[in-house]
């Protein structure tokens, strides 16, 4: 149903950021310079380009008058194994979100600026997966130097932040996965069988099925980490979230039945899985901060869904963190109290509006 309360009016000009990504879309509305509404959707967009329709028409319900708003665009849904290679999915996108009635569109382009419509096909390999640069830049002029950590349902983004510049060392996906900073560890849907090989449970350390048996969400929904808001998909099994169903699929990865342990075992086999997953993101994040020179004490940015790993990651280090959300400069007055919540999870989408709205002034 619409919202008359977020109606965007004509003599109130307005940015809405949106990054785009494979699994999810997520948006943000920026009136005055400030965060006034947040939302993400699920988007399987593996599935067909009408699971974009979808949002879009939910976006133009949720906020009626968009064509007064100006349109910041990110993405990373490019990847996605629906498009024939990542130029066809970076210009199909951006012709399909500029159905949507706006005040313009640009395309976040990193450090080439911004691409209007006309200039997609020409600018794709600036505009894939760009997403990082728009939270990195507001992080570094917020801390000057540090390292943004953003974990959401798929992926960990680790970019170095020096100088009030990021400091990344790719610039590609490719090349970010060569460096460290891009690592494909998220807290939703990542499958278990690709945190470890071997896993402890019942004082041994066993070999672990290379099944689509469980994910991330199941080991964070059992440790209570995971806020049901973020957890968008189905399981593994397409069964119930509860923890029962959480249990038993945790019990496949090793071959066997929730029946076998009890309730407190299966805890401590969740938490030894995140151990894996901090395992492999701290020695990532290592390898950044030492490549990139960052200075002993400087903090993490956290950001997404996952901020709590990186809460964990910082506080192993010695290190200060500060949440991407208590960097901005407030919420509208006008603002939905899960406004500020939800800026944290979909960093990007509000990055990129803020970002719109400064440069352009």
């Amino acid at each position: 149903m619409p919202r008359p309360e977020l109606s965007v009016a004509a003599d109130a000009p307005a940015v809405l950021g949106w990054d785009v990504g494979g699994a999810h879309v997520k948006a943000c509305l920026l009136q005055g310079g400030r965060v006034r509404d947040v939302v993400q959707w699920s988007c399987p967009l593996w599935q067909g380009l009408e699971q974009l329709d979808r949002v879009l028409a939910q976006a133009a319900a949720r906020w009626p008058g968009l064509d007064h708003a100006a349109h910041a665009v990110t993405m990373t849904g490019e990847m996605a194994d629906l498009f024939e290679h990542r130029e066809a999915g970076v210009t199909r996108i951006a012709q399909r979100m500029t159905t949507l009635p706006g005040a313009g569109w640009h395309f976040h382009a990193g450090d080439a600026g911004w691409c209007g419509p006309d200039r997609v096909g020409a600018s794709w390999e600036a505009i894939a997966s760009a997403n990082w640069r728009a939270t990195a830049r507001l992080a570094a002029r917020a801390v000057g130097d540090g390292v943004l950590v953003d974990i959401g349902s798929t992926t960990c983004d680790l970019i170095p932040l020096r100088g009030g510049h990021d400091a990344a060392q790719g610039a590609t996906d490719a090349a970010r996965l060569a460096s460290g900073e891009l690592v494909y560890h998220g807290v939703v849907r990542t499958p278990l069988c690709a945190l470890a090989r071997r896993i402890p449970f019942g004082g041994l350390r066993r070999n672990v099925m290379n099944e689509f048996f469980a994910t991330t969400a199941d080991v964070y929904r059992l440790t209570g980490e995971l806020d049901p808001a973020h957890d968008l998909y189905p399981p593994a099994d397409g069964g119930a979230k509860d923890a029962a169903a959480t249990r038993r699929r945790l019990a496949r990865m090793v071959g066997l039945d929730a029946r076998d342990a009890d309730d407190a075992q299966w805890l401590a086999f969740a938490q030894a899985w995140r151990e894996e997953q901090l395992a492999v993101i701290g020695a990532e994040l290592d390898r950044v901060i030492a490549a990139a020179g960052v200075p002993a004490g400087a903090p993490l940015v956290g950001a997404g869904c996952g901020d709590f790993l990186a809460v964990e990651l910082a506080a192993r280090r010695g290190r200060p963190v500060r949440r991407f959300a208590d960097q901005l400069a407030g919420l509208h007055p006008q603002a939905d109290p899960e406004s500020g919540r939800w800026a944290q999870v979909c960093a990007p989408s509000v990055a990129v509006a803020l970002l719109f709205h400064q440069e352009m002034q």
